[in-house]
């Protein structure tokens, strides 16, 4: 597909969104076969996609946010199902595609600005590093991609340094690790060198890998866990006993790894 000039200003090339439907879901696309997002028709907060709903697994963790920031805005799932279950809190997204923004507000049922939403233009690092020791970001929502998904378009060391510098002293971010060109252990070792403590869940779909980065590491009690993942299902739909389980599987592997370095 020919890429075309962002005509708001003279930013870089940008593609315009497509669009497919599956069995009642409308499905993003770039311009590729790459699935950018998908929407239930019938259901316009549900979030359809597995890895997803596993990018809201800091909920465990944190009840009540204050600030959820979404870096790549996709068919808009997390900030309108943020916006919609945390009324207490300021939702905001960026996004450097304006085609994109547009078709989320038209057809995604993205809602307009208000007092706690806004949805920015604009290039993620530029809006992380402008953050930096402001600490008014407690979740931060990573899932950057172009229309060839080969890895993450912001992957770097600096990068993650920037997103830690802009949380809150007990902020959050989750990240999604995908794409045939990526280094998902260069992607981790970047992760673990800027936050305090690091864990990721199975991958989606034998594709997507969530990581769950910590500003500072919490105590893990894994019964405690398990009862606010039970509420999570019961009052949002989310398959958050997925996570815990995935998270037990998570640390038992760790433990398998650490004990085969004993001397």
């Amino acid at each position: 597909m020919q890429k075309e000039k962002n005509s708001r200003n003279a930013g870089p090339v940008v593609p315009r969104p497509t669009f497919s439907e599956r069995k009642g879901v409308l499905v993003l696309h770039l311009g590729t076969e790459w699935i950018q997002g998908a929407m239930r028709i019938k259901f316009p907060l549900e979030i359809v996609l597995e890895y997803l709903q596993q990018m809201m697994v800091w909920m465990l963790f944190n009840k009540q946010p204050r600030h959820i920031v979404q870096l790549g805005l996709g068919a808009a799932s997390l900030t309108k199902f943020c916006y919609h279950h945390f009324p207490q809190a300021n939702v905001t997204a960026v996004e450097l595609n304006p085609h994109l923004i547009d078709v989320c507000r038209e057809v995604f049922f993205l809602p307009p600005d208000d007092d706690r939403l806004r949805v920015l233009e604009a290039d993620a690092f530029d809006y992380v590093r402008s953050q930096a020791g402001k600490n008014s970001i407690d979740i931060l929502q990573v899932d950057l991609y172009d229309e060839h998904a080969r890895a993450p378009v912001l992957d770097s060391a600096e990068f993650y340094q920037a997103c830690a510098d802009c949380l809150g002293p007990h902020g959050m971010m989750t990240v999604n690790i995908f794409g045939r060109d990526s280094d998902r252990h260069k992607s981790l070792e970047n992760i673990y060198n800027a936050f305090d403590a690091v864990i990721w869940l199975p991958e989606a779909h034998g594709a997507n890998i969530v990581a769950l980065a910590f500003k500072k590491a919490p105590s893990i009690v894994f019964t405690e866990l398990s009862d606010r993942a039970h509420l999570i299902r019961l009052h949002t739909g989310l398959l958050a006993t997925r996570w815990v389980d995935g998270l037990k599987i998570w640390m038992r592997e760790q433990l398998e790894v650490s004990q085969e370095h004993l001397p």
